[in-house]
């Protein structure tokens, strides 16, 4: 299905010739109303023509588009963006093209040299996008590109003054990105590589000549399309090749200790592992990058501190010399015992995400149900004991700090289904100590019995920032490994919001780290506000797994492993993607919002049953599950204004192979609208049947409803004519 932009408006600057000609053309050609923008000055800036943008609109009209020609400089943002609104009474996508050369060696460089470049790249593009910035909100969308360089991402001879200013307006990309995600403006940055009046000067004539501009354009309008959610990307791109880039960070060093002054000789001498790229990080925000920097506080200057990522350990801080393995391995921690009734099983349940919406939550939630179970991995939680009281640090040859220890992996096994009351005994052992450079590795085994029957076993593996580089071994046979999901689609997504009282919720069966809950704790972690646990996330996909392979039967479950990749924030979504191989159930779960991986490497094994399930349950692997996700986030940021437009209820029942397979209801007649699956507890004003591939194909538009109606695929009870209005809903709020 070809991209459309019919009825967007699109701003491209410096569109007179080269790039910007060839963005004004192809928007123009699939339906934009453009404004083609360009003062006319050759390369240097010197000079004022309208020729140029003329021209463009001339060859525009001609191939039936619509455009309108703009002379104004960059530098007059507002007027260049009200003579947009003039023409066409809003603002979409603005393209910041415009720019000019004044290359000189540094020595040579004049005060007029780098102040024109910096005026015209990087001002320019500030105050344009300034000028739309508003409307672009108010209107709930808008796509913003800037043009940036490879002498700004890596530096080139005579170009100080334009590699600043192009590397300074990625910087000023990556800002917009942040503060315009939630209203839909995104902003994207791309580095091209293409013949125009600026690249001649740098390049040979046959090379410029076979870099063509239309090979930079698809990019371009891919960025800027409605269907792209890419925000905050940089993008190499040049002779029908593009490439993204990213940050990379080696792990480094900690060249200093408490009470003793940092030297130049003790960076010198550490030289070398401060520039070892092995197993080098990617991070991408502030956020991440001033983790590092917060642990050497929190752990050198302070009495309490906050790990890196993801579930740190919390407990008081025990400094000494250093990691002894061969001491360590095989040392007992002391046992501990979990007493619980029914009421753990329930609060765990719940802040692991279910709730009494969905009918088969209900043998979790209510201790009356014939066949009330409790969770498989509550056994996290009747064992976590043996991380959270401190006690791993009075393990001989383990002299660590403890304010420096991040969950990074687990594995949980069960051996019976666990009981939903009762007194269980967790007895933990030091299975290996690996040195990983930057930091140690424990891995540490907890067997939990009830009386003398063993009935689950955890490893967790354990990171300690800075405690690496005792030369010990990198690997251990002993440890669980995380396993790589296979290269396909997978057979199954499930698709989950958490609530902002998510943490909250979770901490109750036993976390306590204020990192989850305290604001000004989370910000010593660099975090702008109390991140989700990790193992609330591992019970999330955990039961994804057990819905959609198992029949939420907790007899078929074996045994779950993760890793834990980066933090969620309380109100995000969580999306699980499996694929079924065997009884193994391979897992990853993302961050819906910002497809960030926060479990990697993971894996839920099954018991198989003679009733097995081969395929997912009944609800499993619908596509249209993505789309009422998609559409309840976005009726929860604009139900109040939709309830007004609408004020309906439909409900949708979706058939798979002739069967029912889920129902949901769209509610935007109450409150302030709501997208749930199940029916309408009264009685809905449209009722459409569909099956789940046919809604597909109405919603991506590849089949119009009517046709469809015709056709008897899309069956409809109620006011039929109220679907015109839930057709402009889908069209406009579930774009996936």
């Amino acid at each position: 299905m070809s991209l459309s932009f019919e009825g967007r408006v699109v701003l491209v600057t410096g569109a007179g010739g080269g790039l910007g000609k060839e963005y004004a053309l192809s928007f123009a050609e699939r339906g934009a109303l453009v404004v083609v923008n360009d003062l006319g000055t050759d390369t240097k800036g010197g000079g004022k023509s309208s020729a140029a943008a003329d021209k463009v609109v001339e060859e525009i009209r001609a191939k039936g588009g619509k455009a309108v020609a703009n002379y104004d400089s960059v530098e007059d943002g507002e007027k260049l963006v009200q003579a947009v609104l003039d023409a066409f009474g809003r603002i979409d996508v603005v393209v910041n093209n415009a720019g000019i050369l004044r290359d000189r060696s540094f020595a040579r460089t004049s005060d007029l040299d780098w102040d024109l470049i910096q005026r015209i790249h990087l001002r320019g593009s500030f105050l344009v996008t300034r000028a739309a910035w508003n409307h672009m909100k108010n209107q709930k969308f808008g796509r913003i590109i800037m043009t940036a360089s490879a002498a700004g991402i890596y530096g080139n001879f005579g170009q100080a003054n334009y590699s600043a200013a192009k590397l300074g307006m990625l910087g000023l990309a990556n800002t917009l990105a942040i503060e315009g995600r939630k209203y839909n403006v995104y902003c994207n940055t791309i580095a091209p590589v293409a013949g125009s009046r600026l690249t001649e000067t740098v390049m040979p004539p046959d090379l410029v000549a076979a870099l063509k501009p239309e090979h930079v354009a698809p990019l371009v309008l891919w960025l800027c399309h409605e269907q792209c959610q890419e925000n905050g990307g940089l993008f190499e791109v040049g002779a029908g090749w593009i490439g993204k880039l990213r940050w990379e960070r080696s792990r480094g060093q900690i060249v200093r200790k408490k009470n003793k002054p940092m030297s130049p000789e003790g960076v010198r001498d550490q030289w070398d592992k401060i520039c070892d790229f092995t197993d080098a990080t990617k991070p991408t925000s502030v956020q991440e990058s001033l983790q590092s920097i917060v642990e050497v506080l929190s752990s050198l200057e302070s009495e309490e501190g906050v790990g890196a990522n993801l579930t740190a350990v919390a407990a008081s801080p025990t400094l000494g010399s250093g990691v002894n393995p061969s001491a360590a391995v095989g040392q007992k921690l002391p046992p501990s015992t979990f007493h619980f009734t029914h009421t753990q099983c329930i609060l765990y349940a719940l802040g692991v995400g279910m709730s009494t919406k969905d009918p088969d939550h209900l043998r979790f939630l209510y201790e009356g149900s014939e066949d009330f179970s409790c969770l498989p991995t509550f056994g996290v939680i009747v064992s976590q004991a043996s991380m959270m009281d401190g006690s791993l640090g009075s393990v001989p040859g383990l002299d660590i700090d403890l304010t420096r220890v991040l969950h990074g992996e687990q594995y949980l096994e069960l051996y019976k289904p666990l009981p939903t009351s009762g007194s269980l005994t967790s007895e933990a052992t030091v299975a290996d100590v690996l040195d990983k450079g930057s930091g140690a590795v424990i891995l540490l085994d907890v067997n939990t019995y009830s009386g003398r029957e063993l009935v689950c076993y955890n490893q967790f593996s354990v990171f300690v920032v800075g405690a690496g580089g005792f030369g010990g071994k990198r690997t251990s046979e002993k440890a669980k490994a995380p396993v790589p999901p296979p290269k396909r689609a997978p057979d199954a997504v499930v698709i989950d919001s958490t609530t902002r009282d998510q943490a909250a919720l979770y901490r109750l069966s036993g976390d306590w780290n204020p990192l989850h809950i305290d604001p000004s704790f989370a910000a010593m972690g660099g975090f702008k506000a109390p991140i989700l646990h990790g193992l609330c996330s591992f019970g999330f996909a955990a039961r994804h797994v057990l819905k959609q392979f198992a029949n939420n039967d907790p007899s078929r479950f074996k045994a779950i492993k993760v890793r834990f990749a980066k933090p969620v924030m309380p109100g995000q979504s969580l999306q699980t993607e499996m694929w079924k191989e065997g009884n193994r159930i391979h897992i990853q779960c993302k961050v819906k919002e910002t497809d960030a991986v926060v479990l990697a490497g993971a894996y839920v094994d099954l018991h198989a049953s003679e009733a097995s399930a081969e395929k997912p349950t009944q609800a499993g692997g619908l596509q249209s599950e993505l789309v009422f996700a998609e559409i309840g986030r976005r009726v929860k940021d604009m139900g109040s204004e939709l309830v007004k437009k609408v004020n309906a209820v439909f409900s949708w029942e979706i058939t798979k192979d002739g069967k029912n397979a889920a129902q949901w209801t769209i509610d935007l007649k109450n409150g302030s609208g709501s997208v749930h699956r199940g029916p309408f507890s009264g009685k809905a004003d449209v009722t459409f049947t569909v099956s789940d591939e046919d809604f597909m194909e109405v919603v991506q538009g590849k089949v119009n409803p009517q046709k469809a109606f015709f056709a008897g695929k899309l069956k409809v009870r109620g006011n039929i004519m109220l679907s015109q209005k839930l057709e402009v809903i889908l069209k406009d709020h579930a774009k996936l």
